[in-house]
């Protein structure tokens, strides 16, 4: 009795390590995987697709004509690579898009206003013009704001999108949160100082809801940011006025989505859900943001094709639009899911966002995931050296898998690195196609292809959907409760 336990403990502990090997009579994964090394590294479209999608687009602004044309091109890539079942999925929404913003200042009881670089960010009014004190609020987390909050309100908040000499252990917040705090202590505006040097403006999102918000919110570079702190200490109660002209209005935007149907009677009705978003600022081209990653998605499927790949579950390949604006084409096509019931059939998420020369696998936080990855880590290094079979274990917000993880499903991405070079141009006037590394975006096809294809095969995908009040206990574990709260999609009221 006691060996017939022990012998069932071990297999259960085992399972994790095991699920991924294929049934008596199938093809390896280390064959697959060999497979794709050699089709990705000799016929991958991911680089060149970007590229002409770059230059004969430019950037792919949700609503925007622009995005309309970067809709149909990820389309026809899909039907030129073999998938007849391709569909766009229609969504509304309310379309933002940026006029005119000046931004000046001037000593106070003085009109001699100094202009200042300034770029406004998204959602924020279409018309308004406010003029008051400006009060530093340091890097805009909640204990700046709380030791400003006598001084704040009804003056225009200054504080900084990344962190500047925060305590030890500090954890940033996104630039709609640290808005929505802005809001929540009154005050009439606030400018964002970017972190990065070289005189870089930073666009985004500034709305933790995807509406419009009720204050100008706007960036200025770093060294503007530095002057004008130095000003404030040689001329306190320095005056700042925000005028700015924006556009928004109903517009209609699609997704994307090309489906590999599953091959297995006992899970094919099991959905695995690989995108990214192909949206962008209009700054630049996005080609970092997302292009590599969205491009990337593709060019898996492509991949996927090429060698008739099949799957035993049914795989999504999604382009996401919106994503920039707050989500909102992950939620148009959750939200269809919920309706039709297709929700329930969806048992995992990867993400490809700003991912970039992929070194190894994120379980998302869901521990039960760590031993399957590092599986298939192994079987790829086996026939790869160069693959570092990274695997991290940690959960974020604010990128289409957000939408997943509200609803319980286990989401991941794979691990990369992007170079501080280039993450200096995030959401700015700088993300060309030039930073892009074509050997480097090619390993995001290589062996996300091998990642995907293993789980779409594997006999069993250890994290399950999490129950409603399960999914509230992730969130909090992961420390993420304030951030959903702070966006208005904390779903379970004080508990």
């Amino acid at each position: 009795m006691k060996k017939t336990l022990l012998f069932c403990l071990t297999a259960l502990s085992l399972i994790g390590f095991t699920s991924a090997i294929p049934l008596v009579g199938e093809e390896s994964f280390e064959s697959v995987f060999k497979r794709i090394k050699e089709e990705v590294d000799t016929n991958s479209q991911a680089y060149s697709s970007l590229g002409t999608a770059c230059a004969t687009i430019g950037h792919r602004l949700t609503g925007s004509e622009n995005g309309k044309k970067a809709e149909e091109f990820a389309f026809q890539l899909f039907k030129k690579y073999g998938f007849r079942d391709t569909k766009y999925q229609g969504f509304q929404v309310e379309a933002w898009a940026r006029d005119t913003v000046t931004l000046s200042v001037a000593p106070p009881k003085s009109d001699d206003f100094r202009e200042i670089p300034v770029v406004s960010l998204a959602l924020t009014p279409v018309e308004s013009k406010i003029q008051g004190q400006i009060i530093d609020c340091g890097n805009g987390l909640d204990a700046d704001f709380a030791a400003k909050k006598d001084l704040v309100k009804g003056k225009i908040a200054l504080a900084n999108i990344g962190l500047i000499d925060a305590p030890e252990g500090s954890k940033n917040l996104h630039r709609s949160e640290k808005t929505a705090l802005a809001i929540k202590y009154g005050a009439a505006g606030v400018i964002f100082v970017n972190t990065v040097k070289g005189q870089v403006l930073l666009t985004g999102t500034a709305s933790v809801t995807g509406n419009l918000i009720s204050i100008p919110a706007v960036c200025i570079s770093l060294e503007s940011g530095t002057e004008i702190r130095k000003w404030l200490v040689d001329q306190p109660g320095l005056l700042s006025m925000i005028e700015m002209h924006n556009v928004s209005q109903p517009i209609k935007a699609r997704n994307v989505v090309a489906t590999l149907k599953g091959e297995s009677r006992h899970l094919r009705h099991e959905k695995i859900i690989i995108g990214g978003h192909l949206d962008s600022w209009d700054l630049a081209t996005g080609a970092i943001d997302n292009g590599i990653g969205s491009f990337s998605v593709i060019d898996i499927a492509r991949t996927f094709k090429a060698l008739g790949l099949k799957s035993k579950r049914t795989i999504e390949f999604v382009a996401f639009m919106g994503e920039e604006e707050g989500l909102l084409g992950s939620k148009a096509y959750m939200e269809r899911a919920k309706k039709t019931g297709e929700v329930n059939e969806i048992v995992y998420m990867i993400n490809l966002d700003m991912v970039n020369d992929v070194r190894g696998f994120n379980a998302g936080g869901r521990d039960e995931m760590m031993g399957l990855l590092k599986e298939i880590g192994n079987k790829i290094k086996s026939i790869d050296p160069s693959f570092a079979n990274e695997i991290h274990n940690s959960a974020g917000l604010h990128s289409d898998h957000q939408v997943f993880l509200m609803e319980g499903i286990p989401a991941a991405d794979p691990v990369g690195n992007l170079s501080k070079s280039v993450l200096d141009c995030y959401h700015a006037n700088c993300d060309a196609f030039s930073l892009v590394n074509k050997k480097e975006m090619e390993n995001n096809v290589k062996y996300t292809s091998m990642l995907l294809y293993a789980l779409g095969n594997s006999n069993t995908i250890p994290a399950k959907k999490l129950d409603f009040y399960s999914t509230r206990d992730f969130f909090i574990k992961h420390n993420l409760r304030h951030e959903l709260e702070l966006g208005n999609e904390w779903r379970w009221g004080n508990n």
